[in-house]
């Protein structure tokens, strides 16, 4: 399927409202994008008998789709509250309350850390003073003498969100002098060349960049959803019932 430029999508679907024509819009998350959405488009086509377009950009950016009605859904990868705490910001008067998120599977996290970095596991408490700015040194949690810095990806990221829900209690991460960068697969390139870098990933991208991992005893998982504004309609139900079928048989 041949994808139209988005500026002409966003068209032809505002101009559609109320009620959206088909084929369905998906924007957001890159991870249920990469993990899911894209590579398996076809089967959950056919199980949902829905054609859908795909446009990978950020939970945050998926979410503001919605308000704008130019996607169908939104796709983020972390919980649905933190991702609403970050919006909230630039869009204070959007209709948060109409937002129903969909769990369509989970996926693991990951902390990468740079190949000299002897640091392989860390407590959730001292991981927490790490985030907050307490602990700013690897020397004092085992490592070298070197700074700290967190790699992550920029405001709105599903991996950021699931680590301020799961190890923060919902607090933001306030670690001096982070690096921030565009999309999740160049968190673990920085890291790569950062000898004190600690870099928010998922598992399977910390993987197949055979990047070294620091392992908490409780891992982070990911929620992955697909969000609607409002009730989804019976189309969009059986978008979100195949690719739970298929995420239930393809993703560990």
């Amino acid at each position: 399927m041949r994808l139209l430029p988005t500026t002409v999508l966003v068209a032809t679907l505002t101009a559609a409202a109320p009620a959206f024509a088909e084929p369905l819009m998906l924007q957001g998350s890159t991870t249920l994008s990469n993990r899911l959405m894209i590579p398996y488009q076809q089967d959950i086509e056919k199980l949902s008998e829905q054609k859908l377009i795909i446009v990978p950009n950020k939970s945050s950016l998926g979410l503001q789709a919605l308000f704008e009605k130019s996607a169908h859904f939104g796709m983020i990868s972390g919980p649905l509250d933190v991702e609403v705490k970050t919006l909230h910001k630039l869009v204070p008067d959007a209709p948060f309350d109409r937002l129903k998120a969909f769990e369509i599977a989970r996926t693991q996290m990951a902390f990468a850390v740079h190949p000299d970095n002897p640091v392989r596991a860390i407590t959730n408490a001292n991981l927490r003073r790490i985030l907050l700015g307490e602990v700013r040194n690897w020397r004092d949690v085992g490592g070298h003498d070197l700074p700290i810095r967190v790699v992550m990806v920029r405001e709105g990221g599903g991996v950021q969100a699931s680590v301020e829900s799961h190890v923060l209690n919902g607090q933001k991460i306030v670690a001096p002098d982070p690096i921030r960068v565009q999309i999740s697969s160049q968190v673990v390139k920085v890291v790569l060349q950062e000898p004190g870098a600690l870099g928010l990933a998922q598992l399977a991208v910390v993987h197949r960049a055979h990047a070294p991992e620091m392992k908490l005893a409780d891992p982070v998982e990911q929620k992955l959803s697909l969000v609607t504004l409002g009730e989804p309609t019976p189309a969009m139900h059986s978008v979100i019932d195949a690719a739970r079928k298929i995420a239930s048989k393809v993703m560990e």
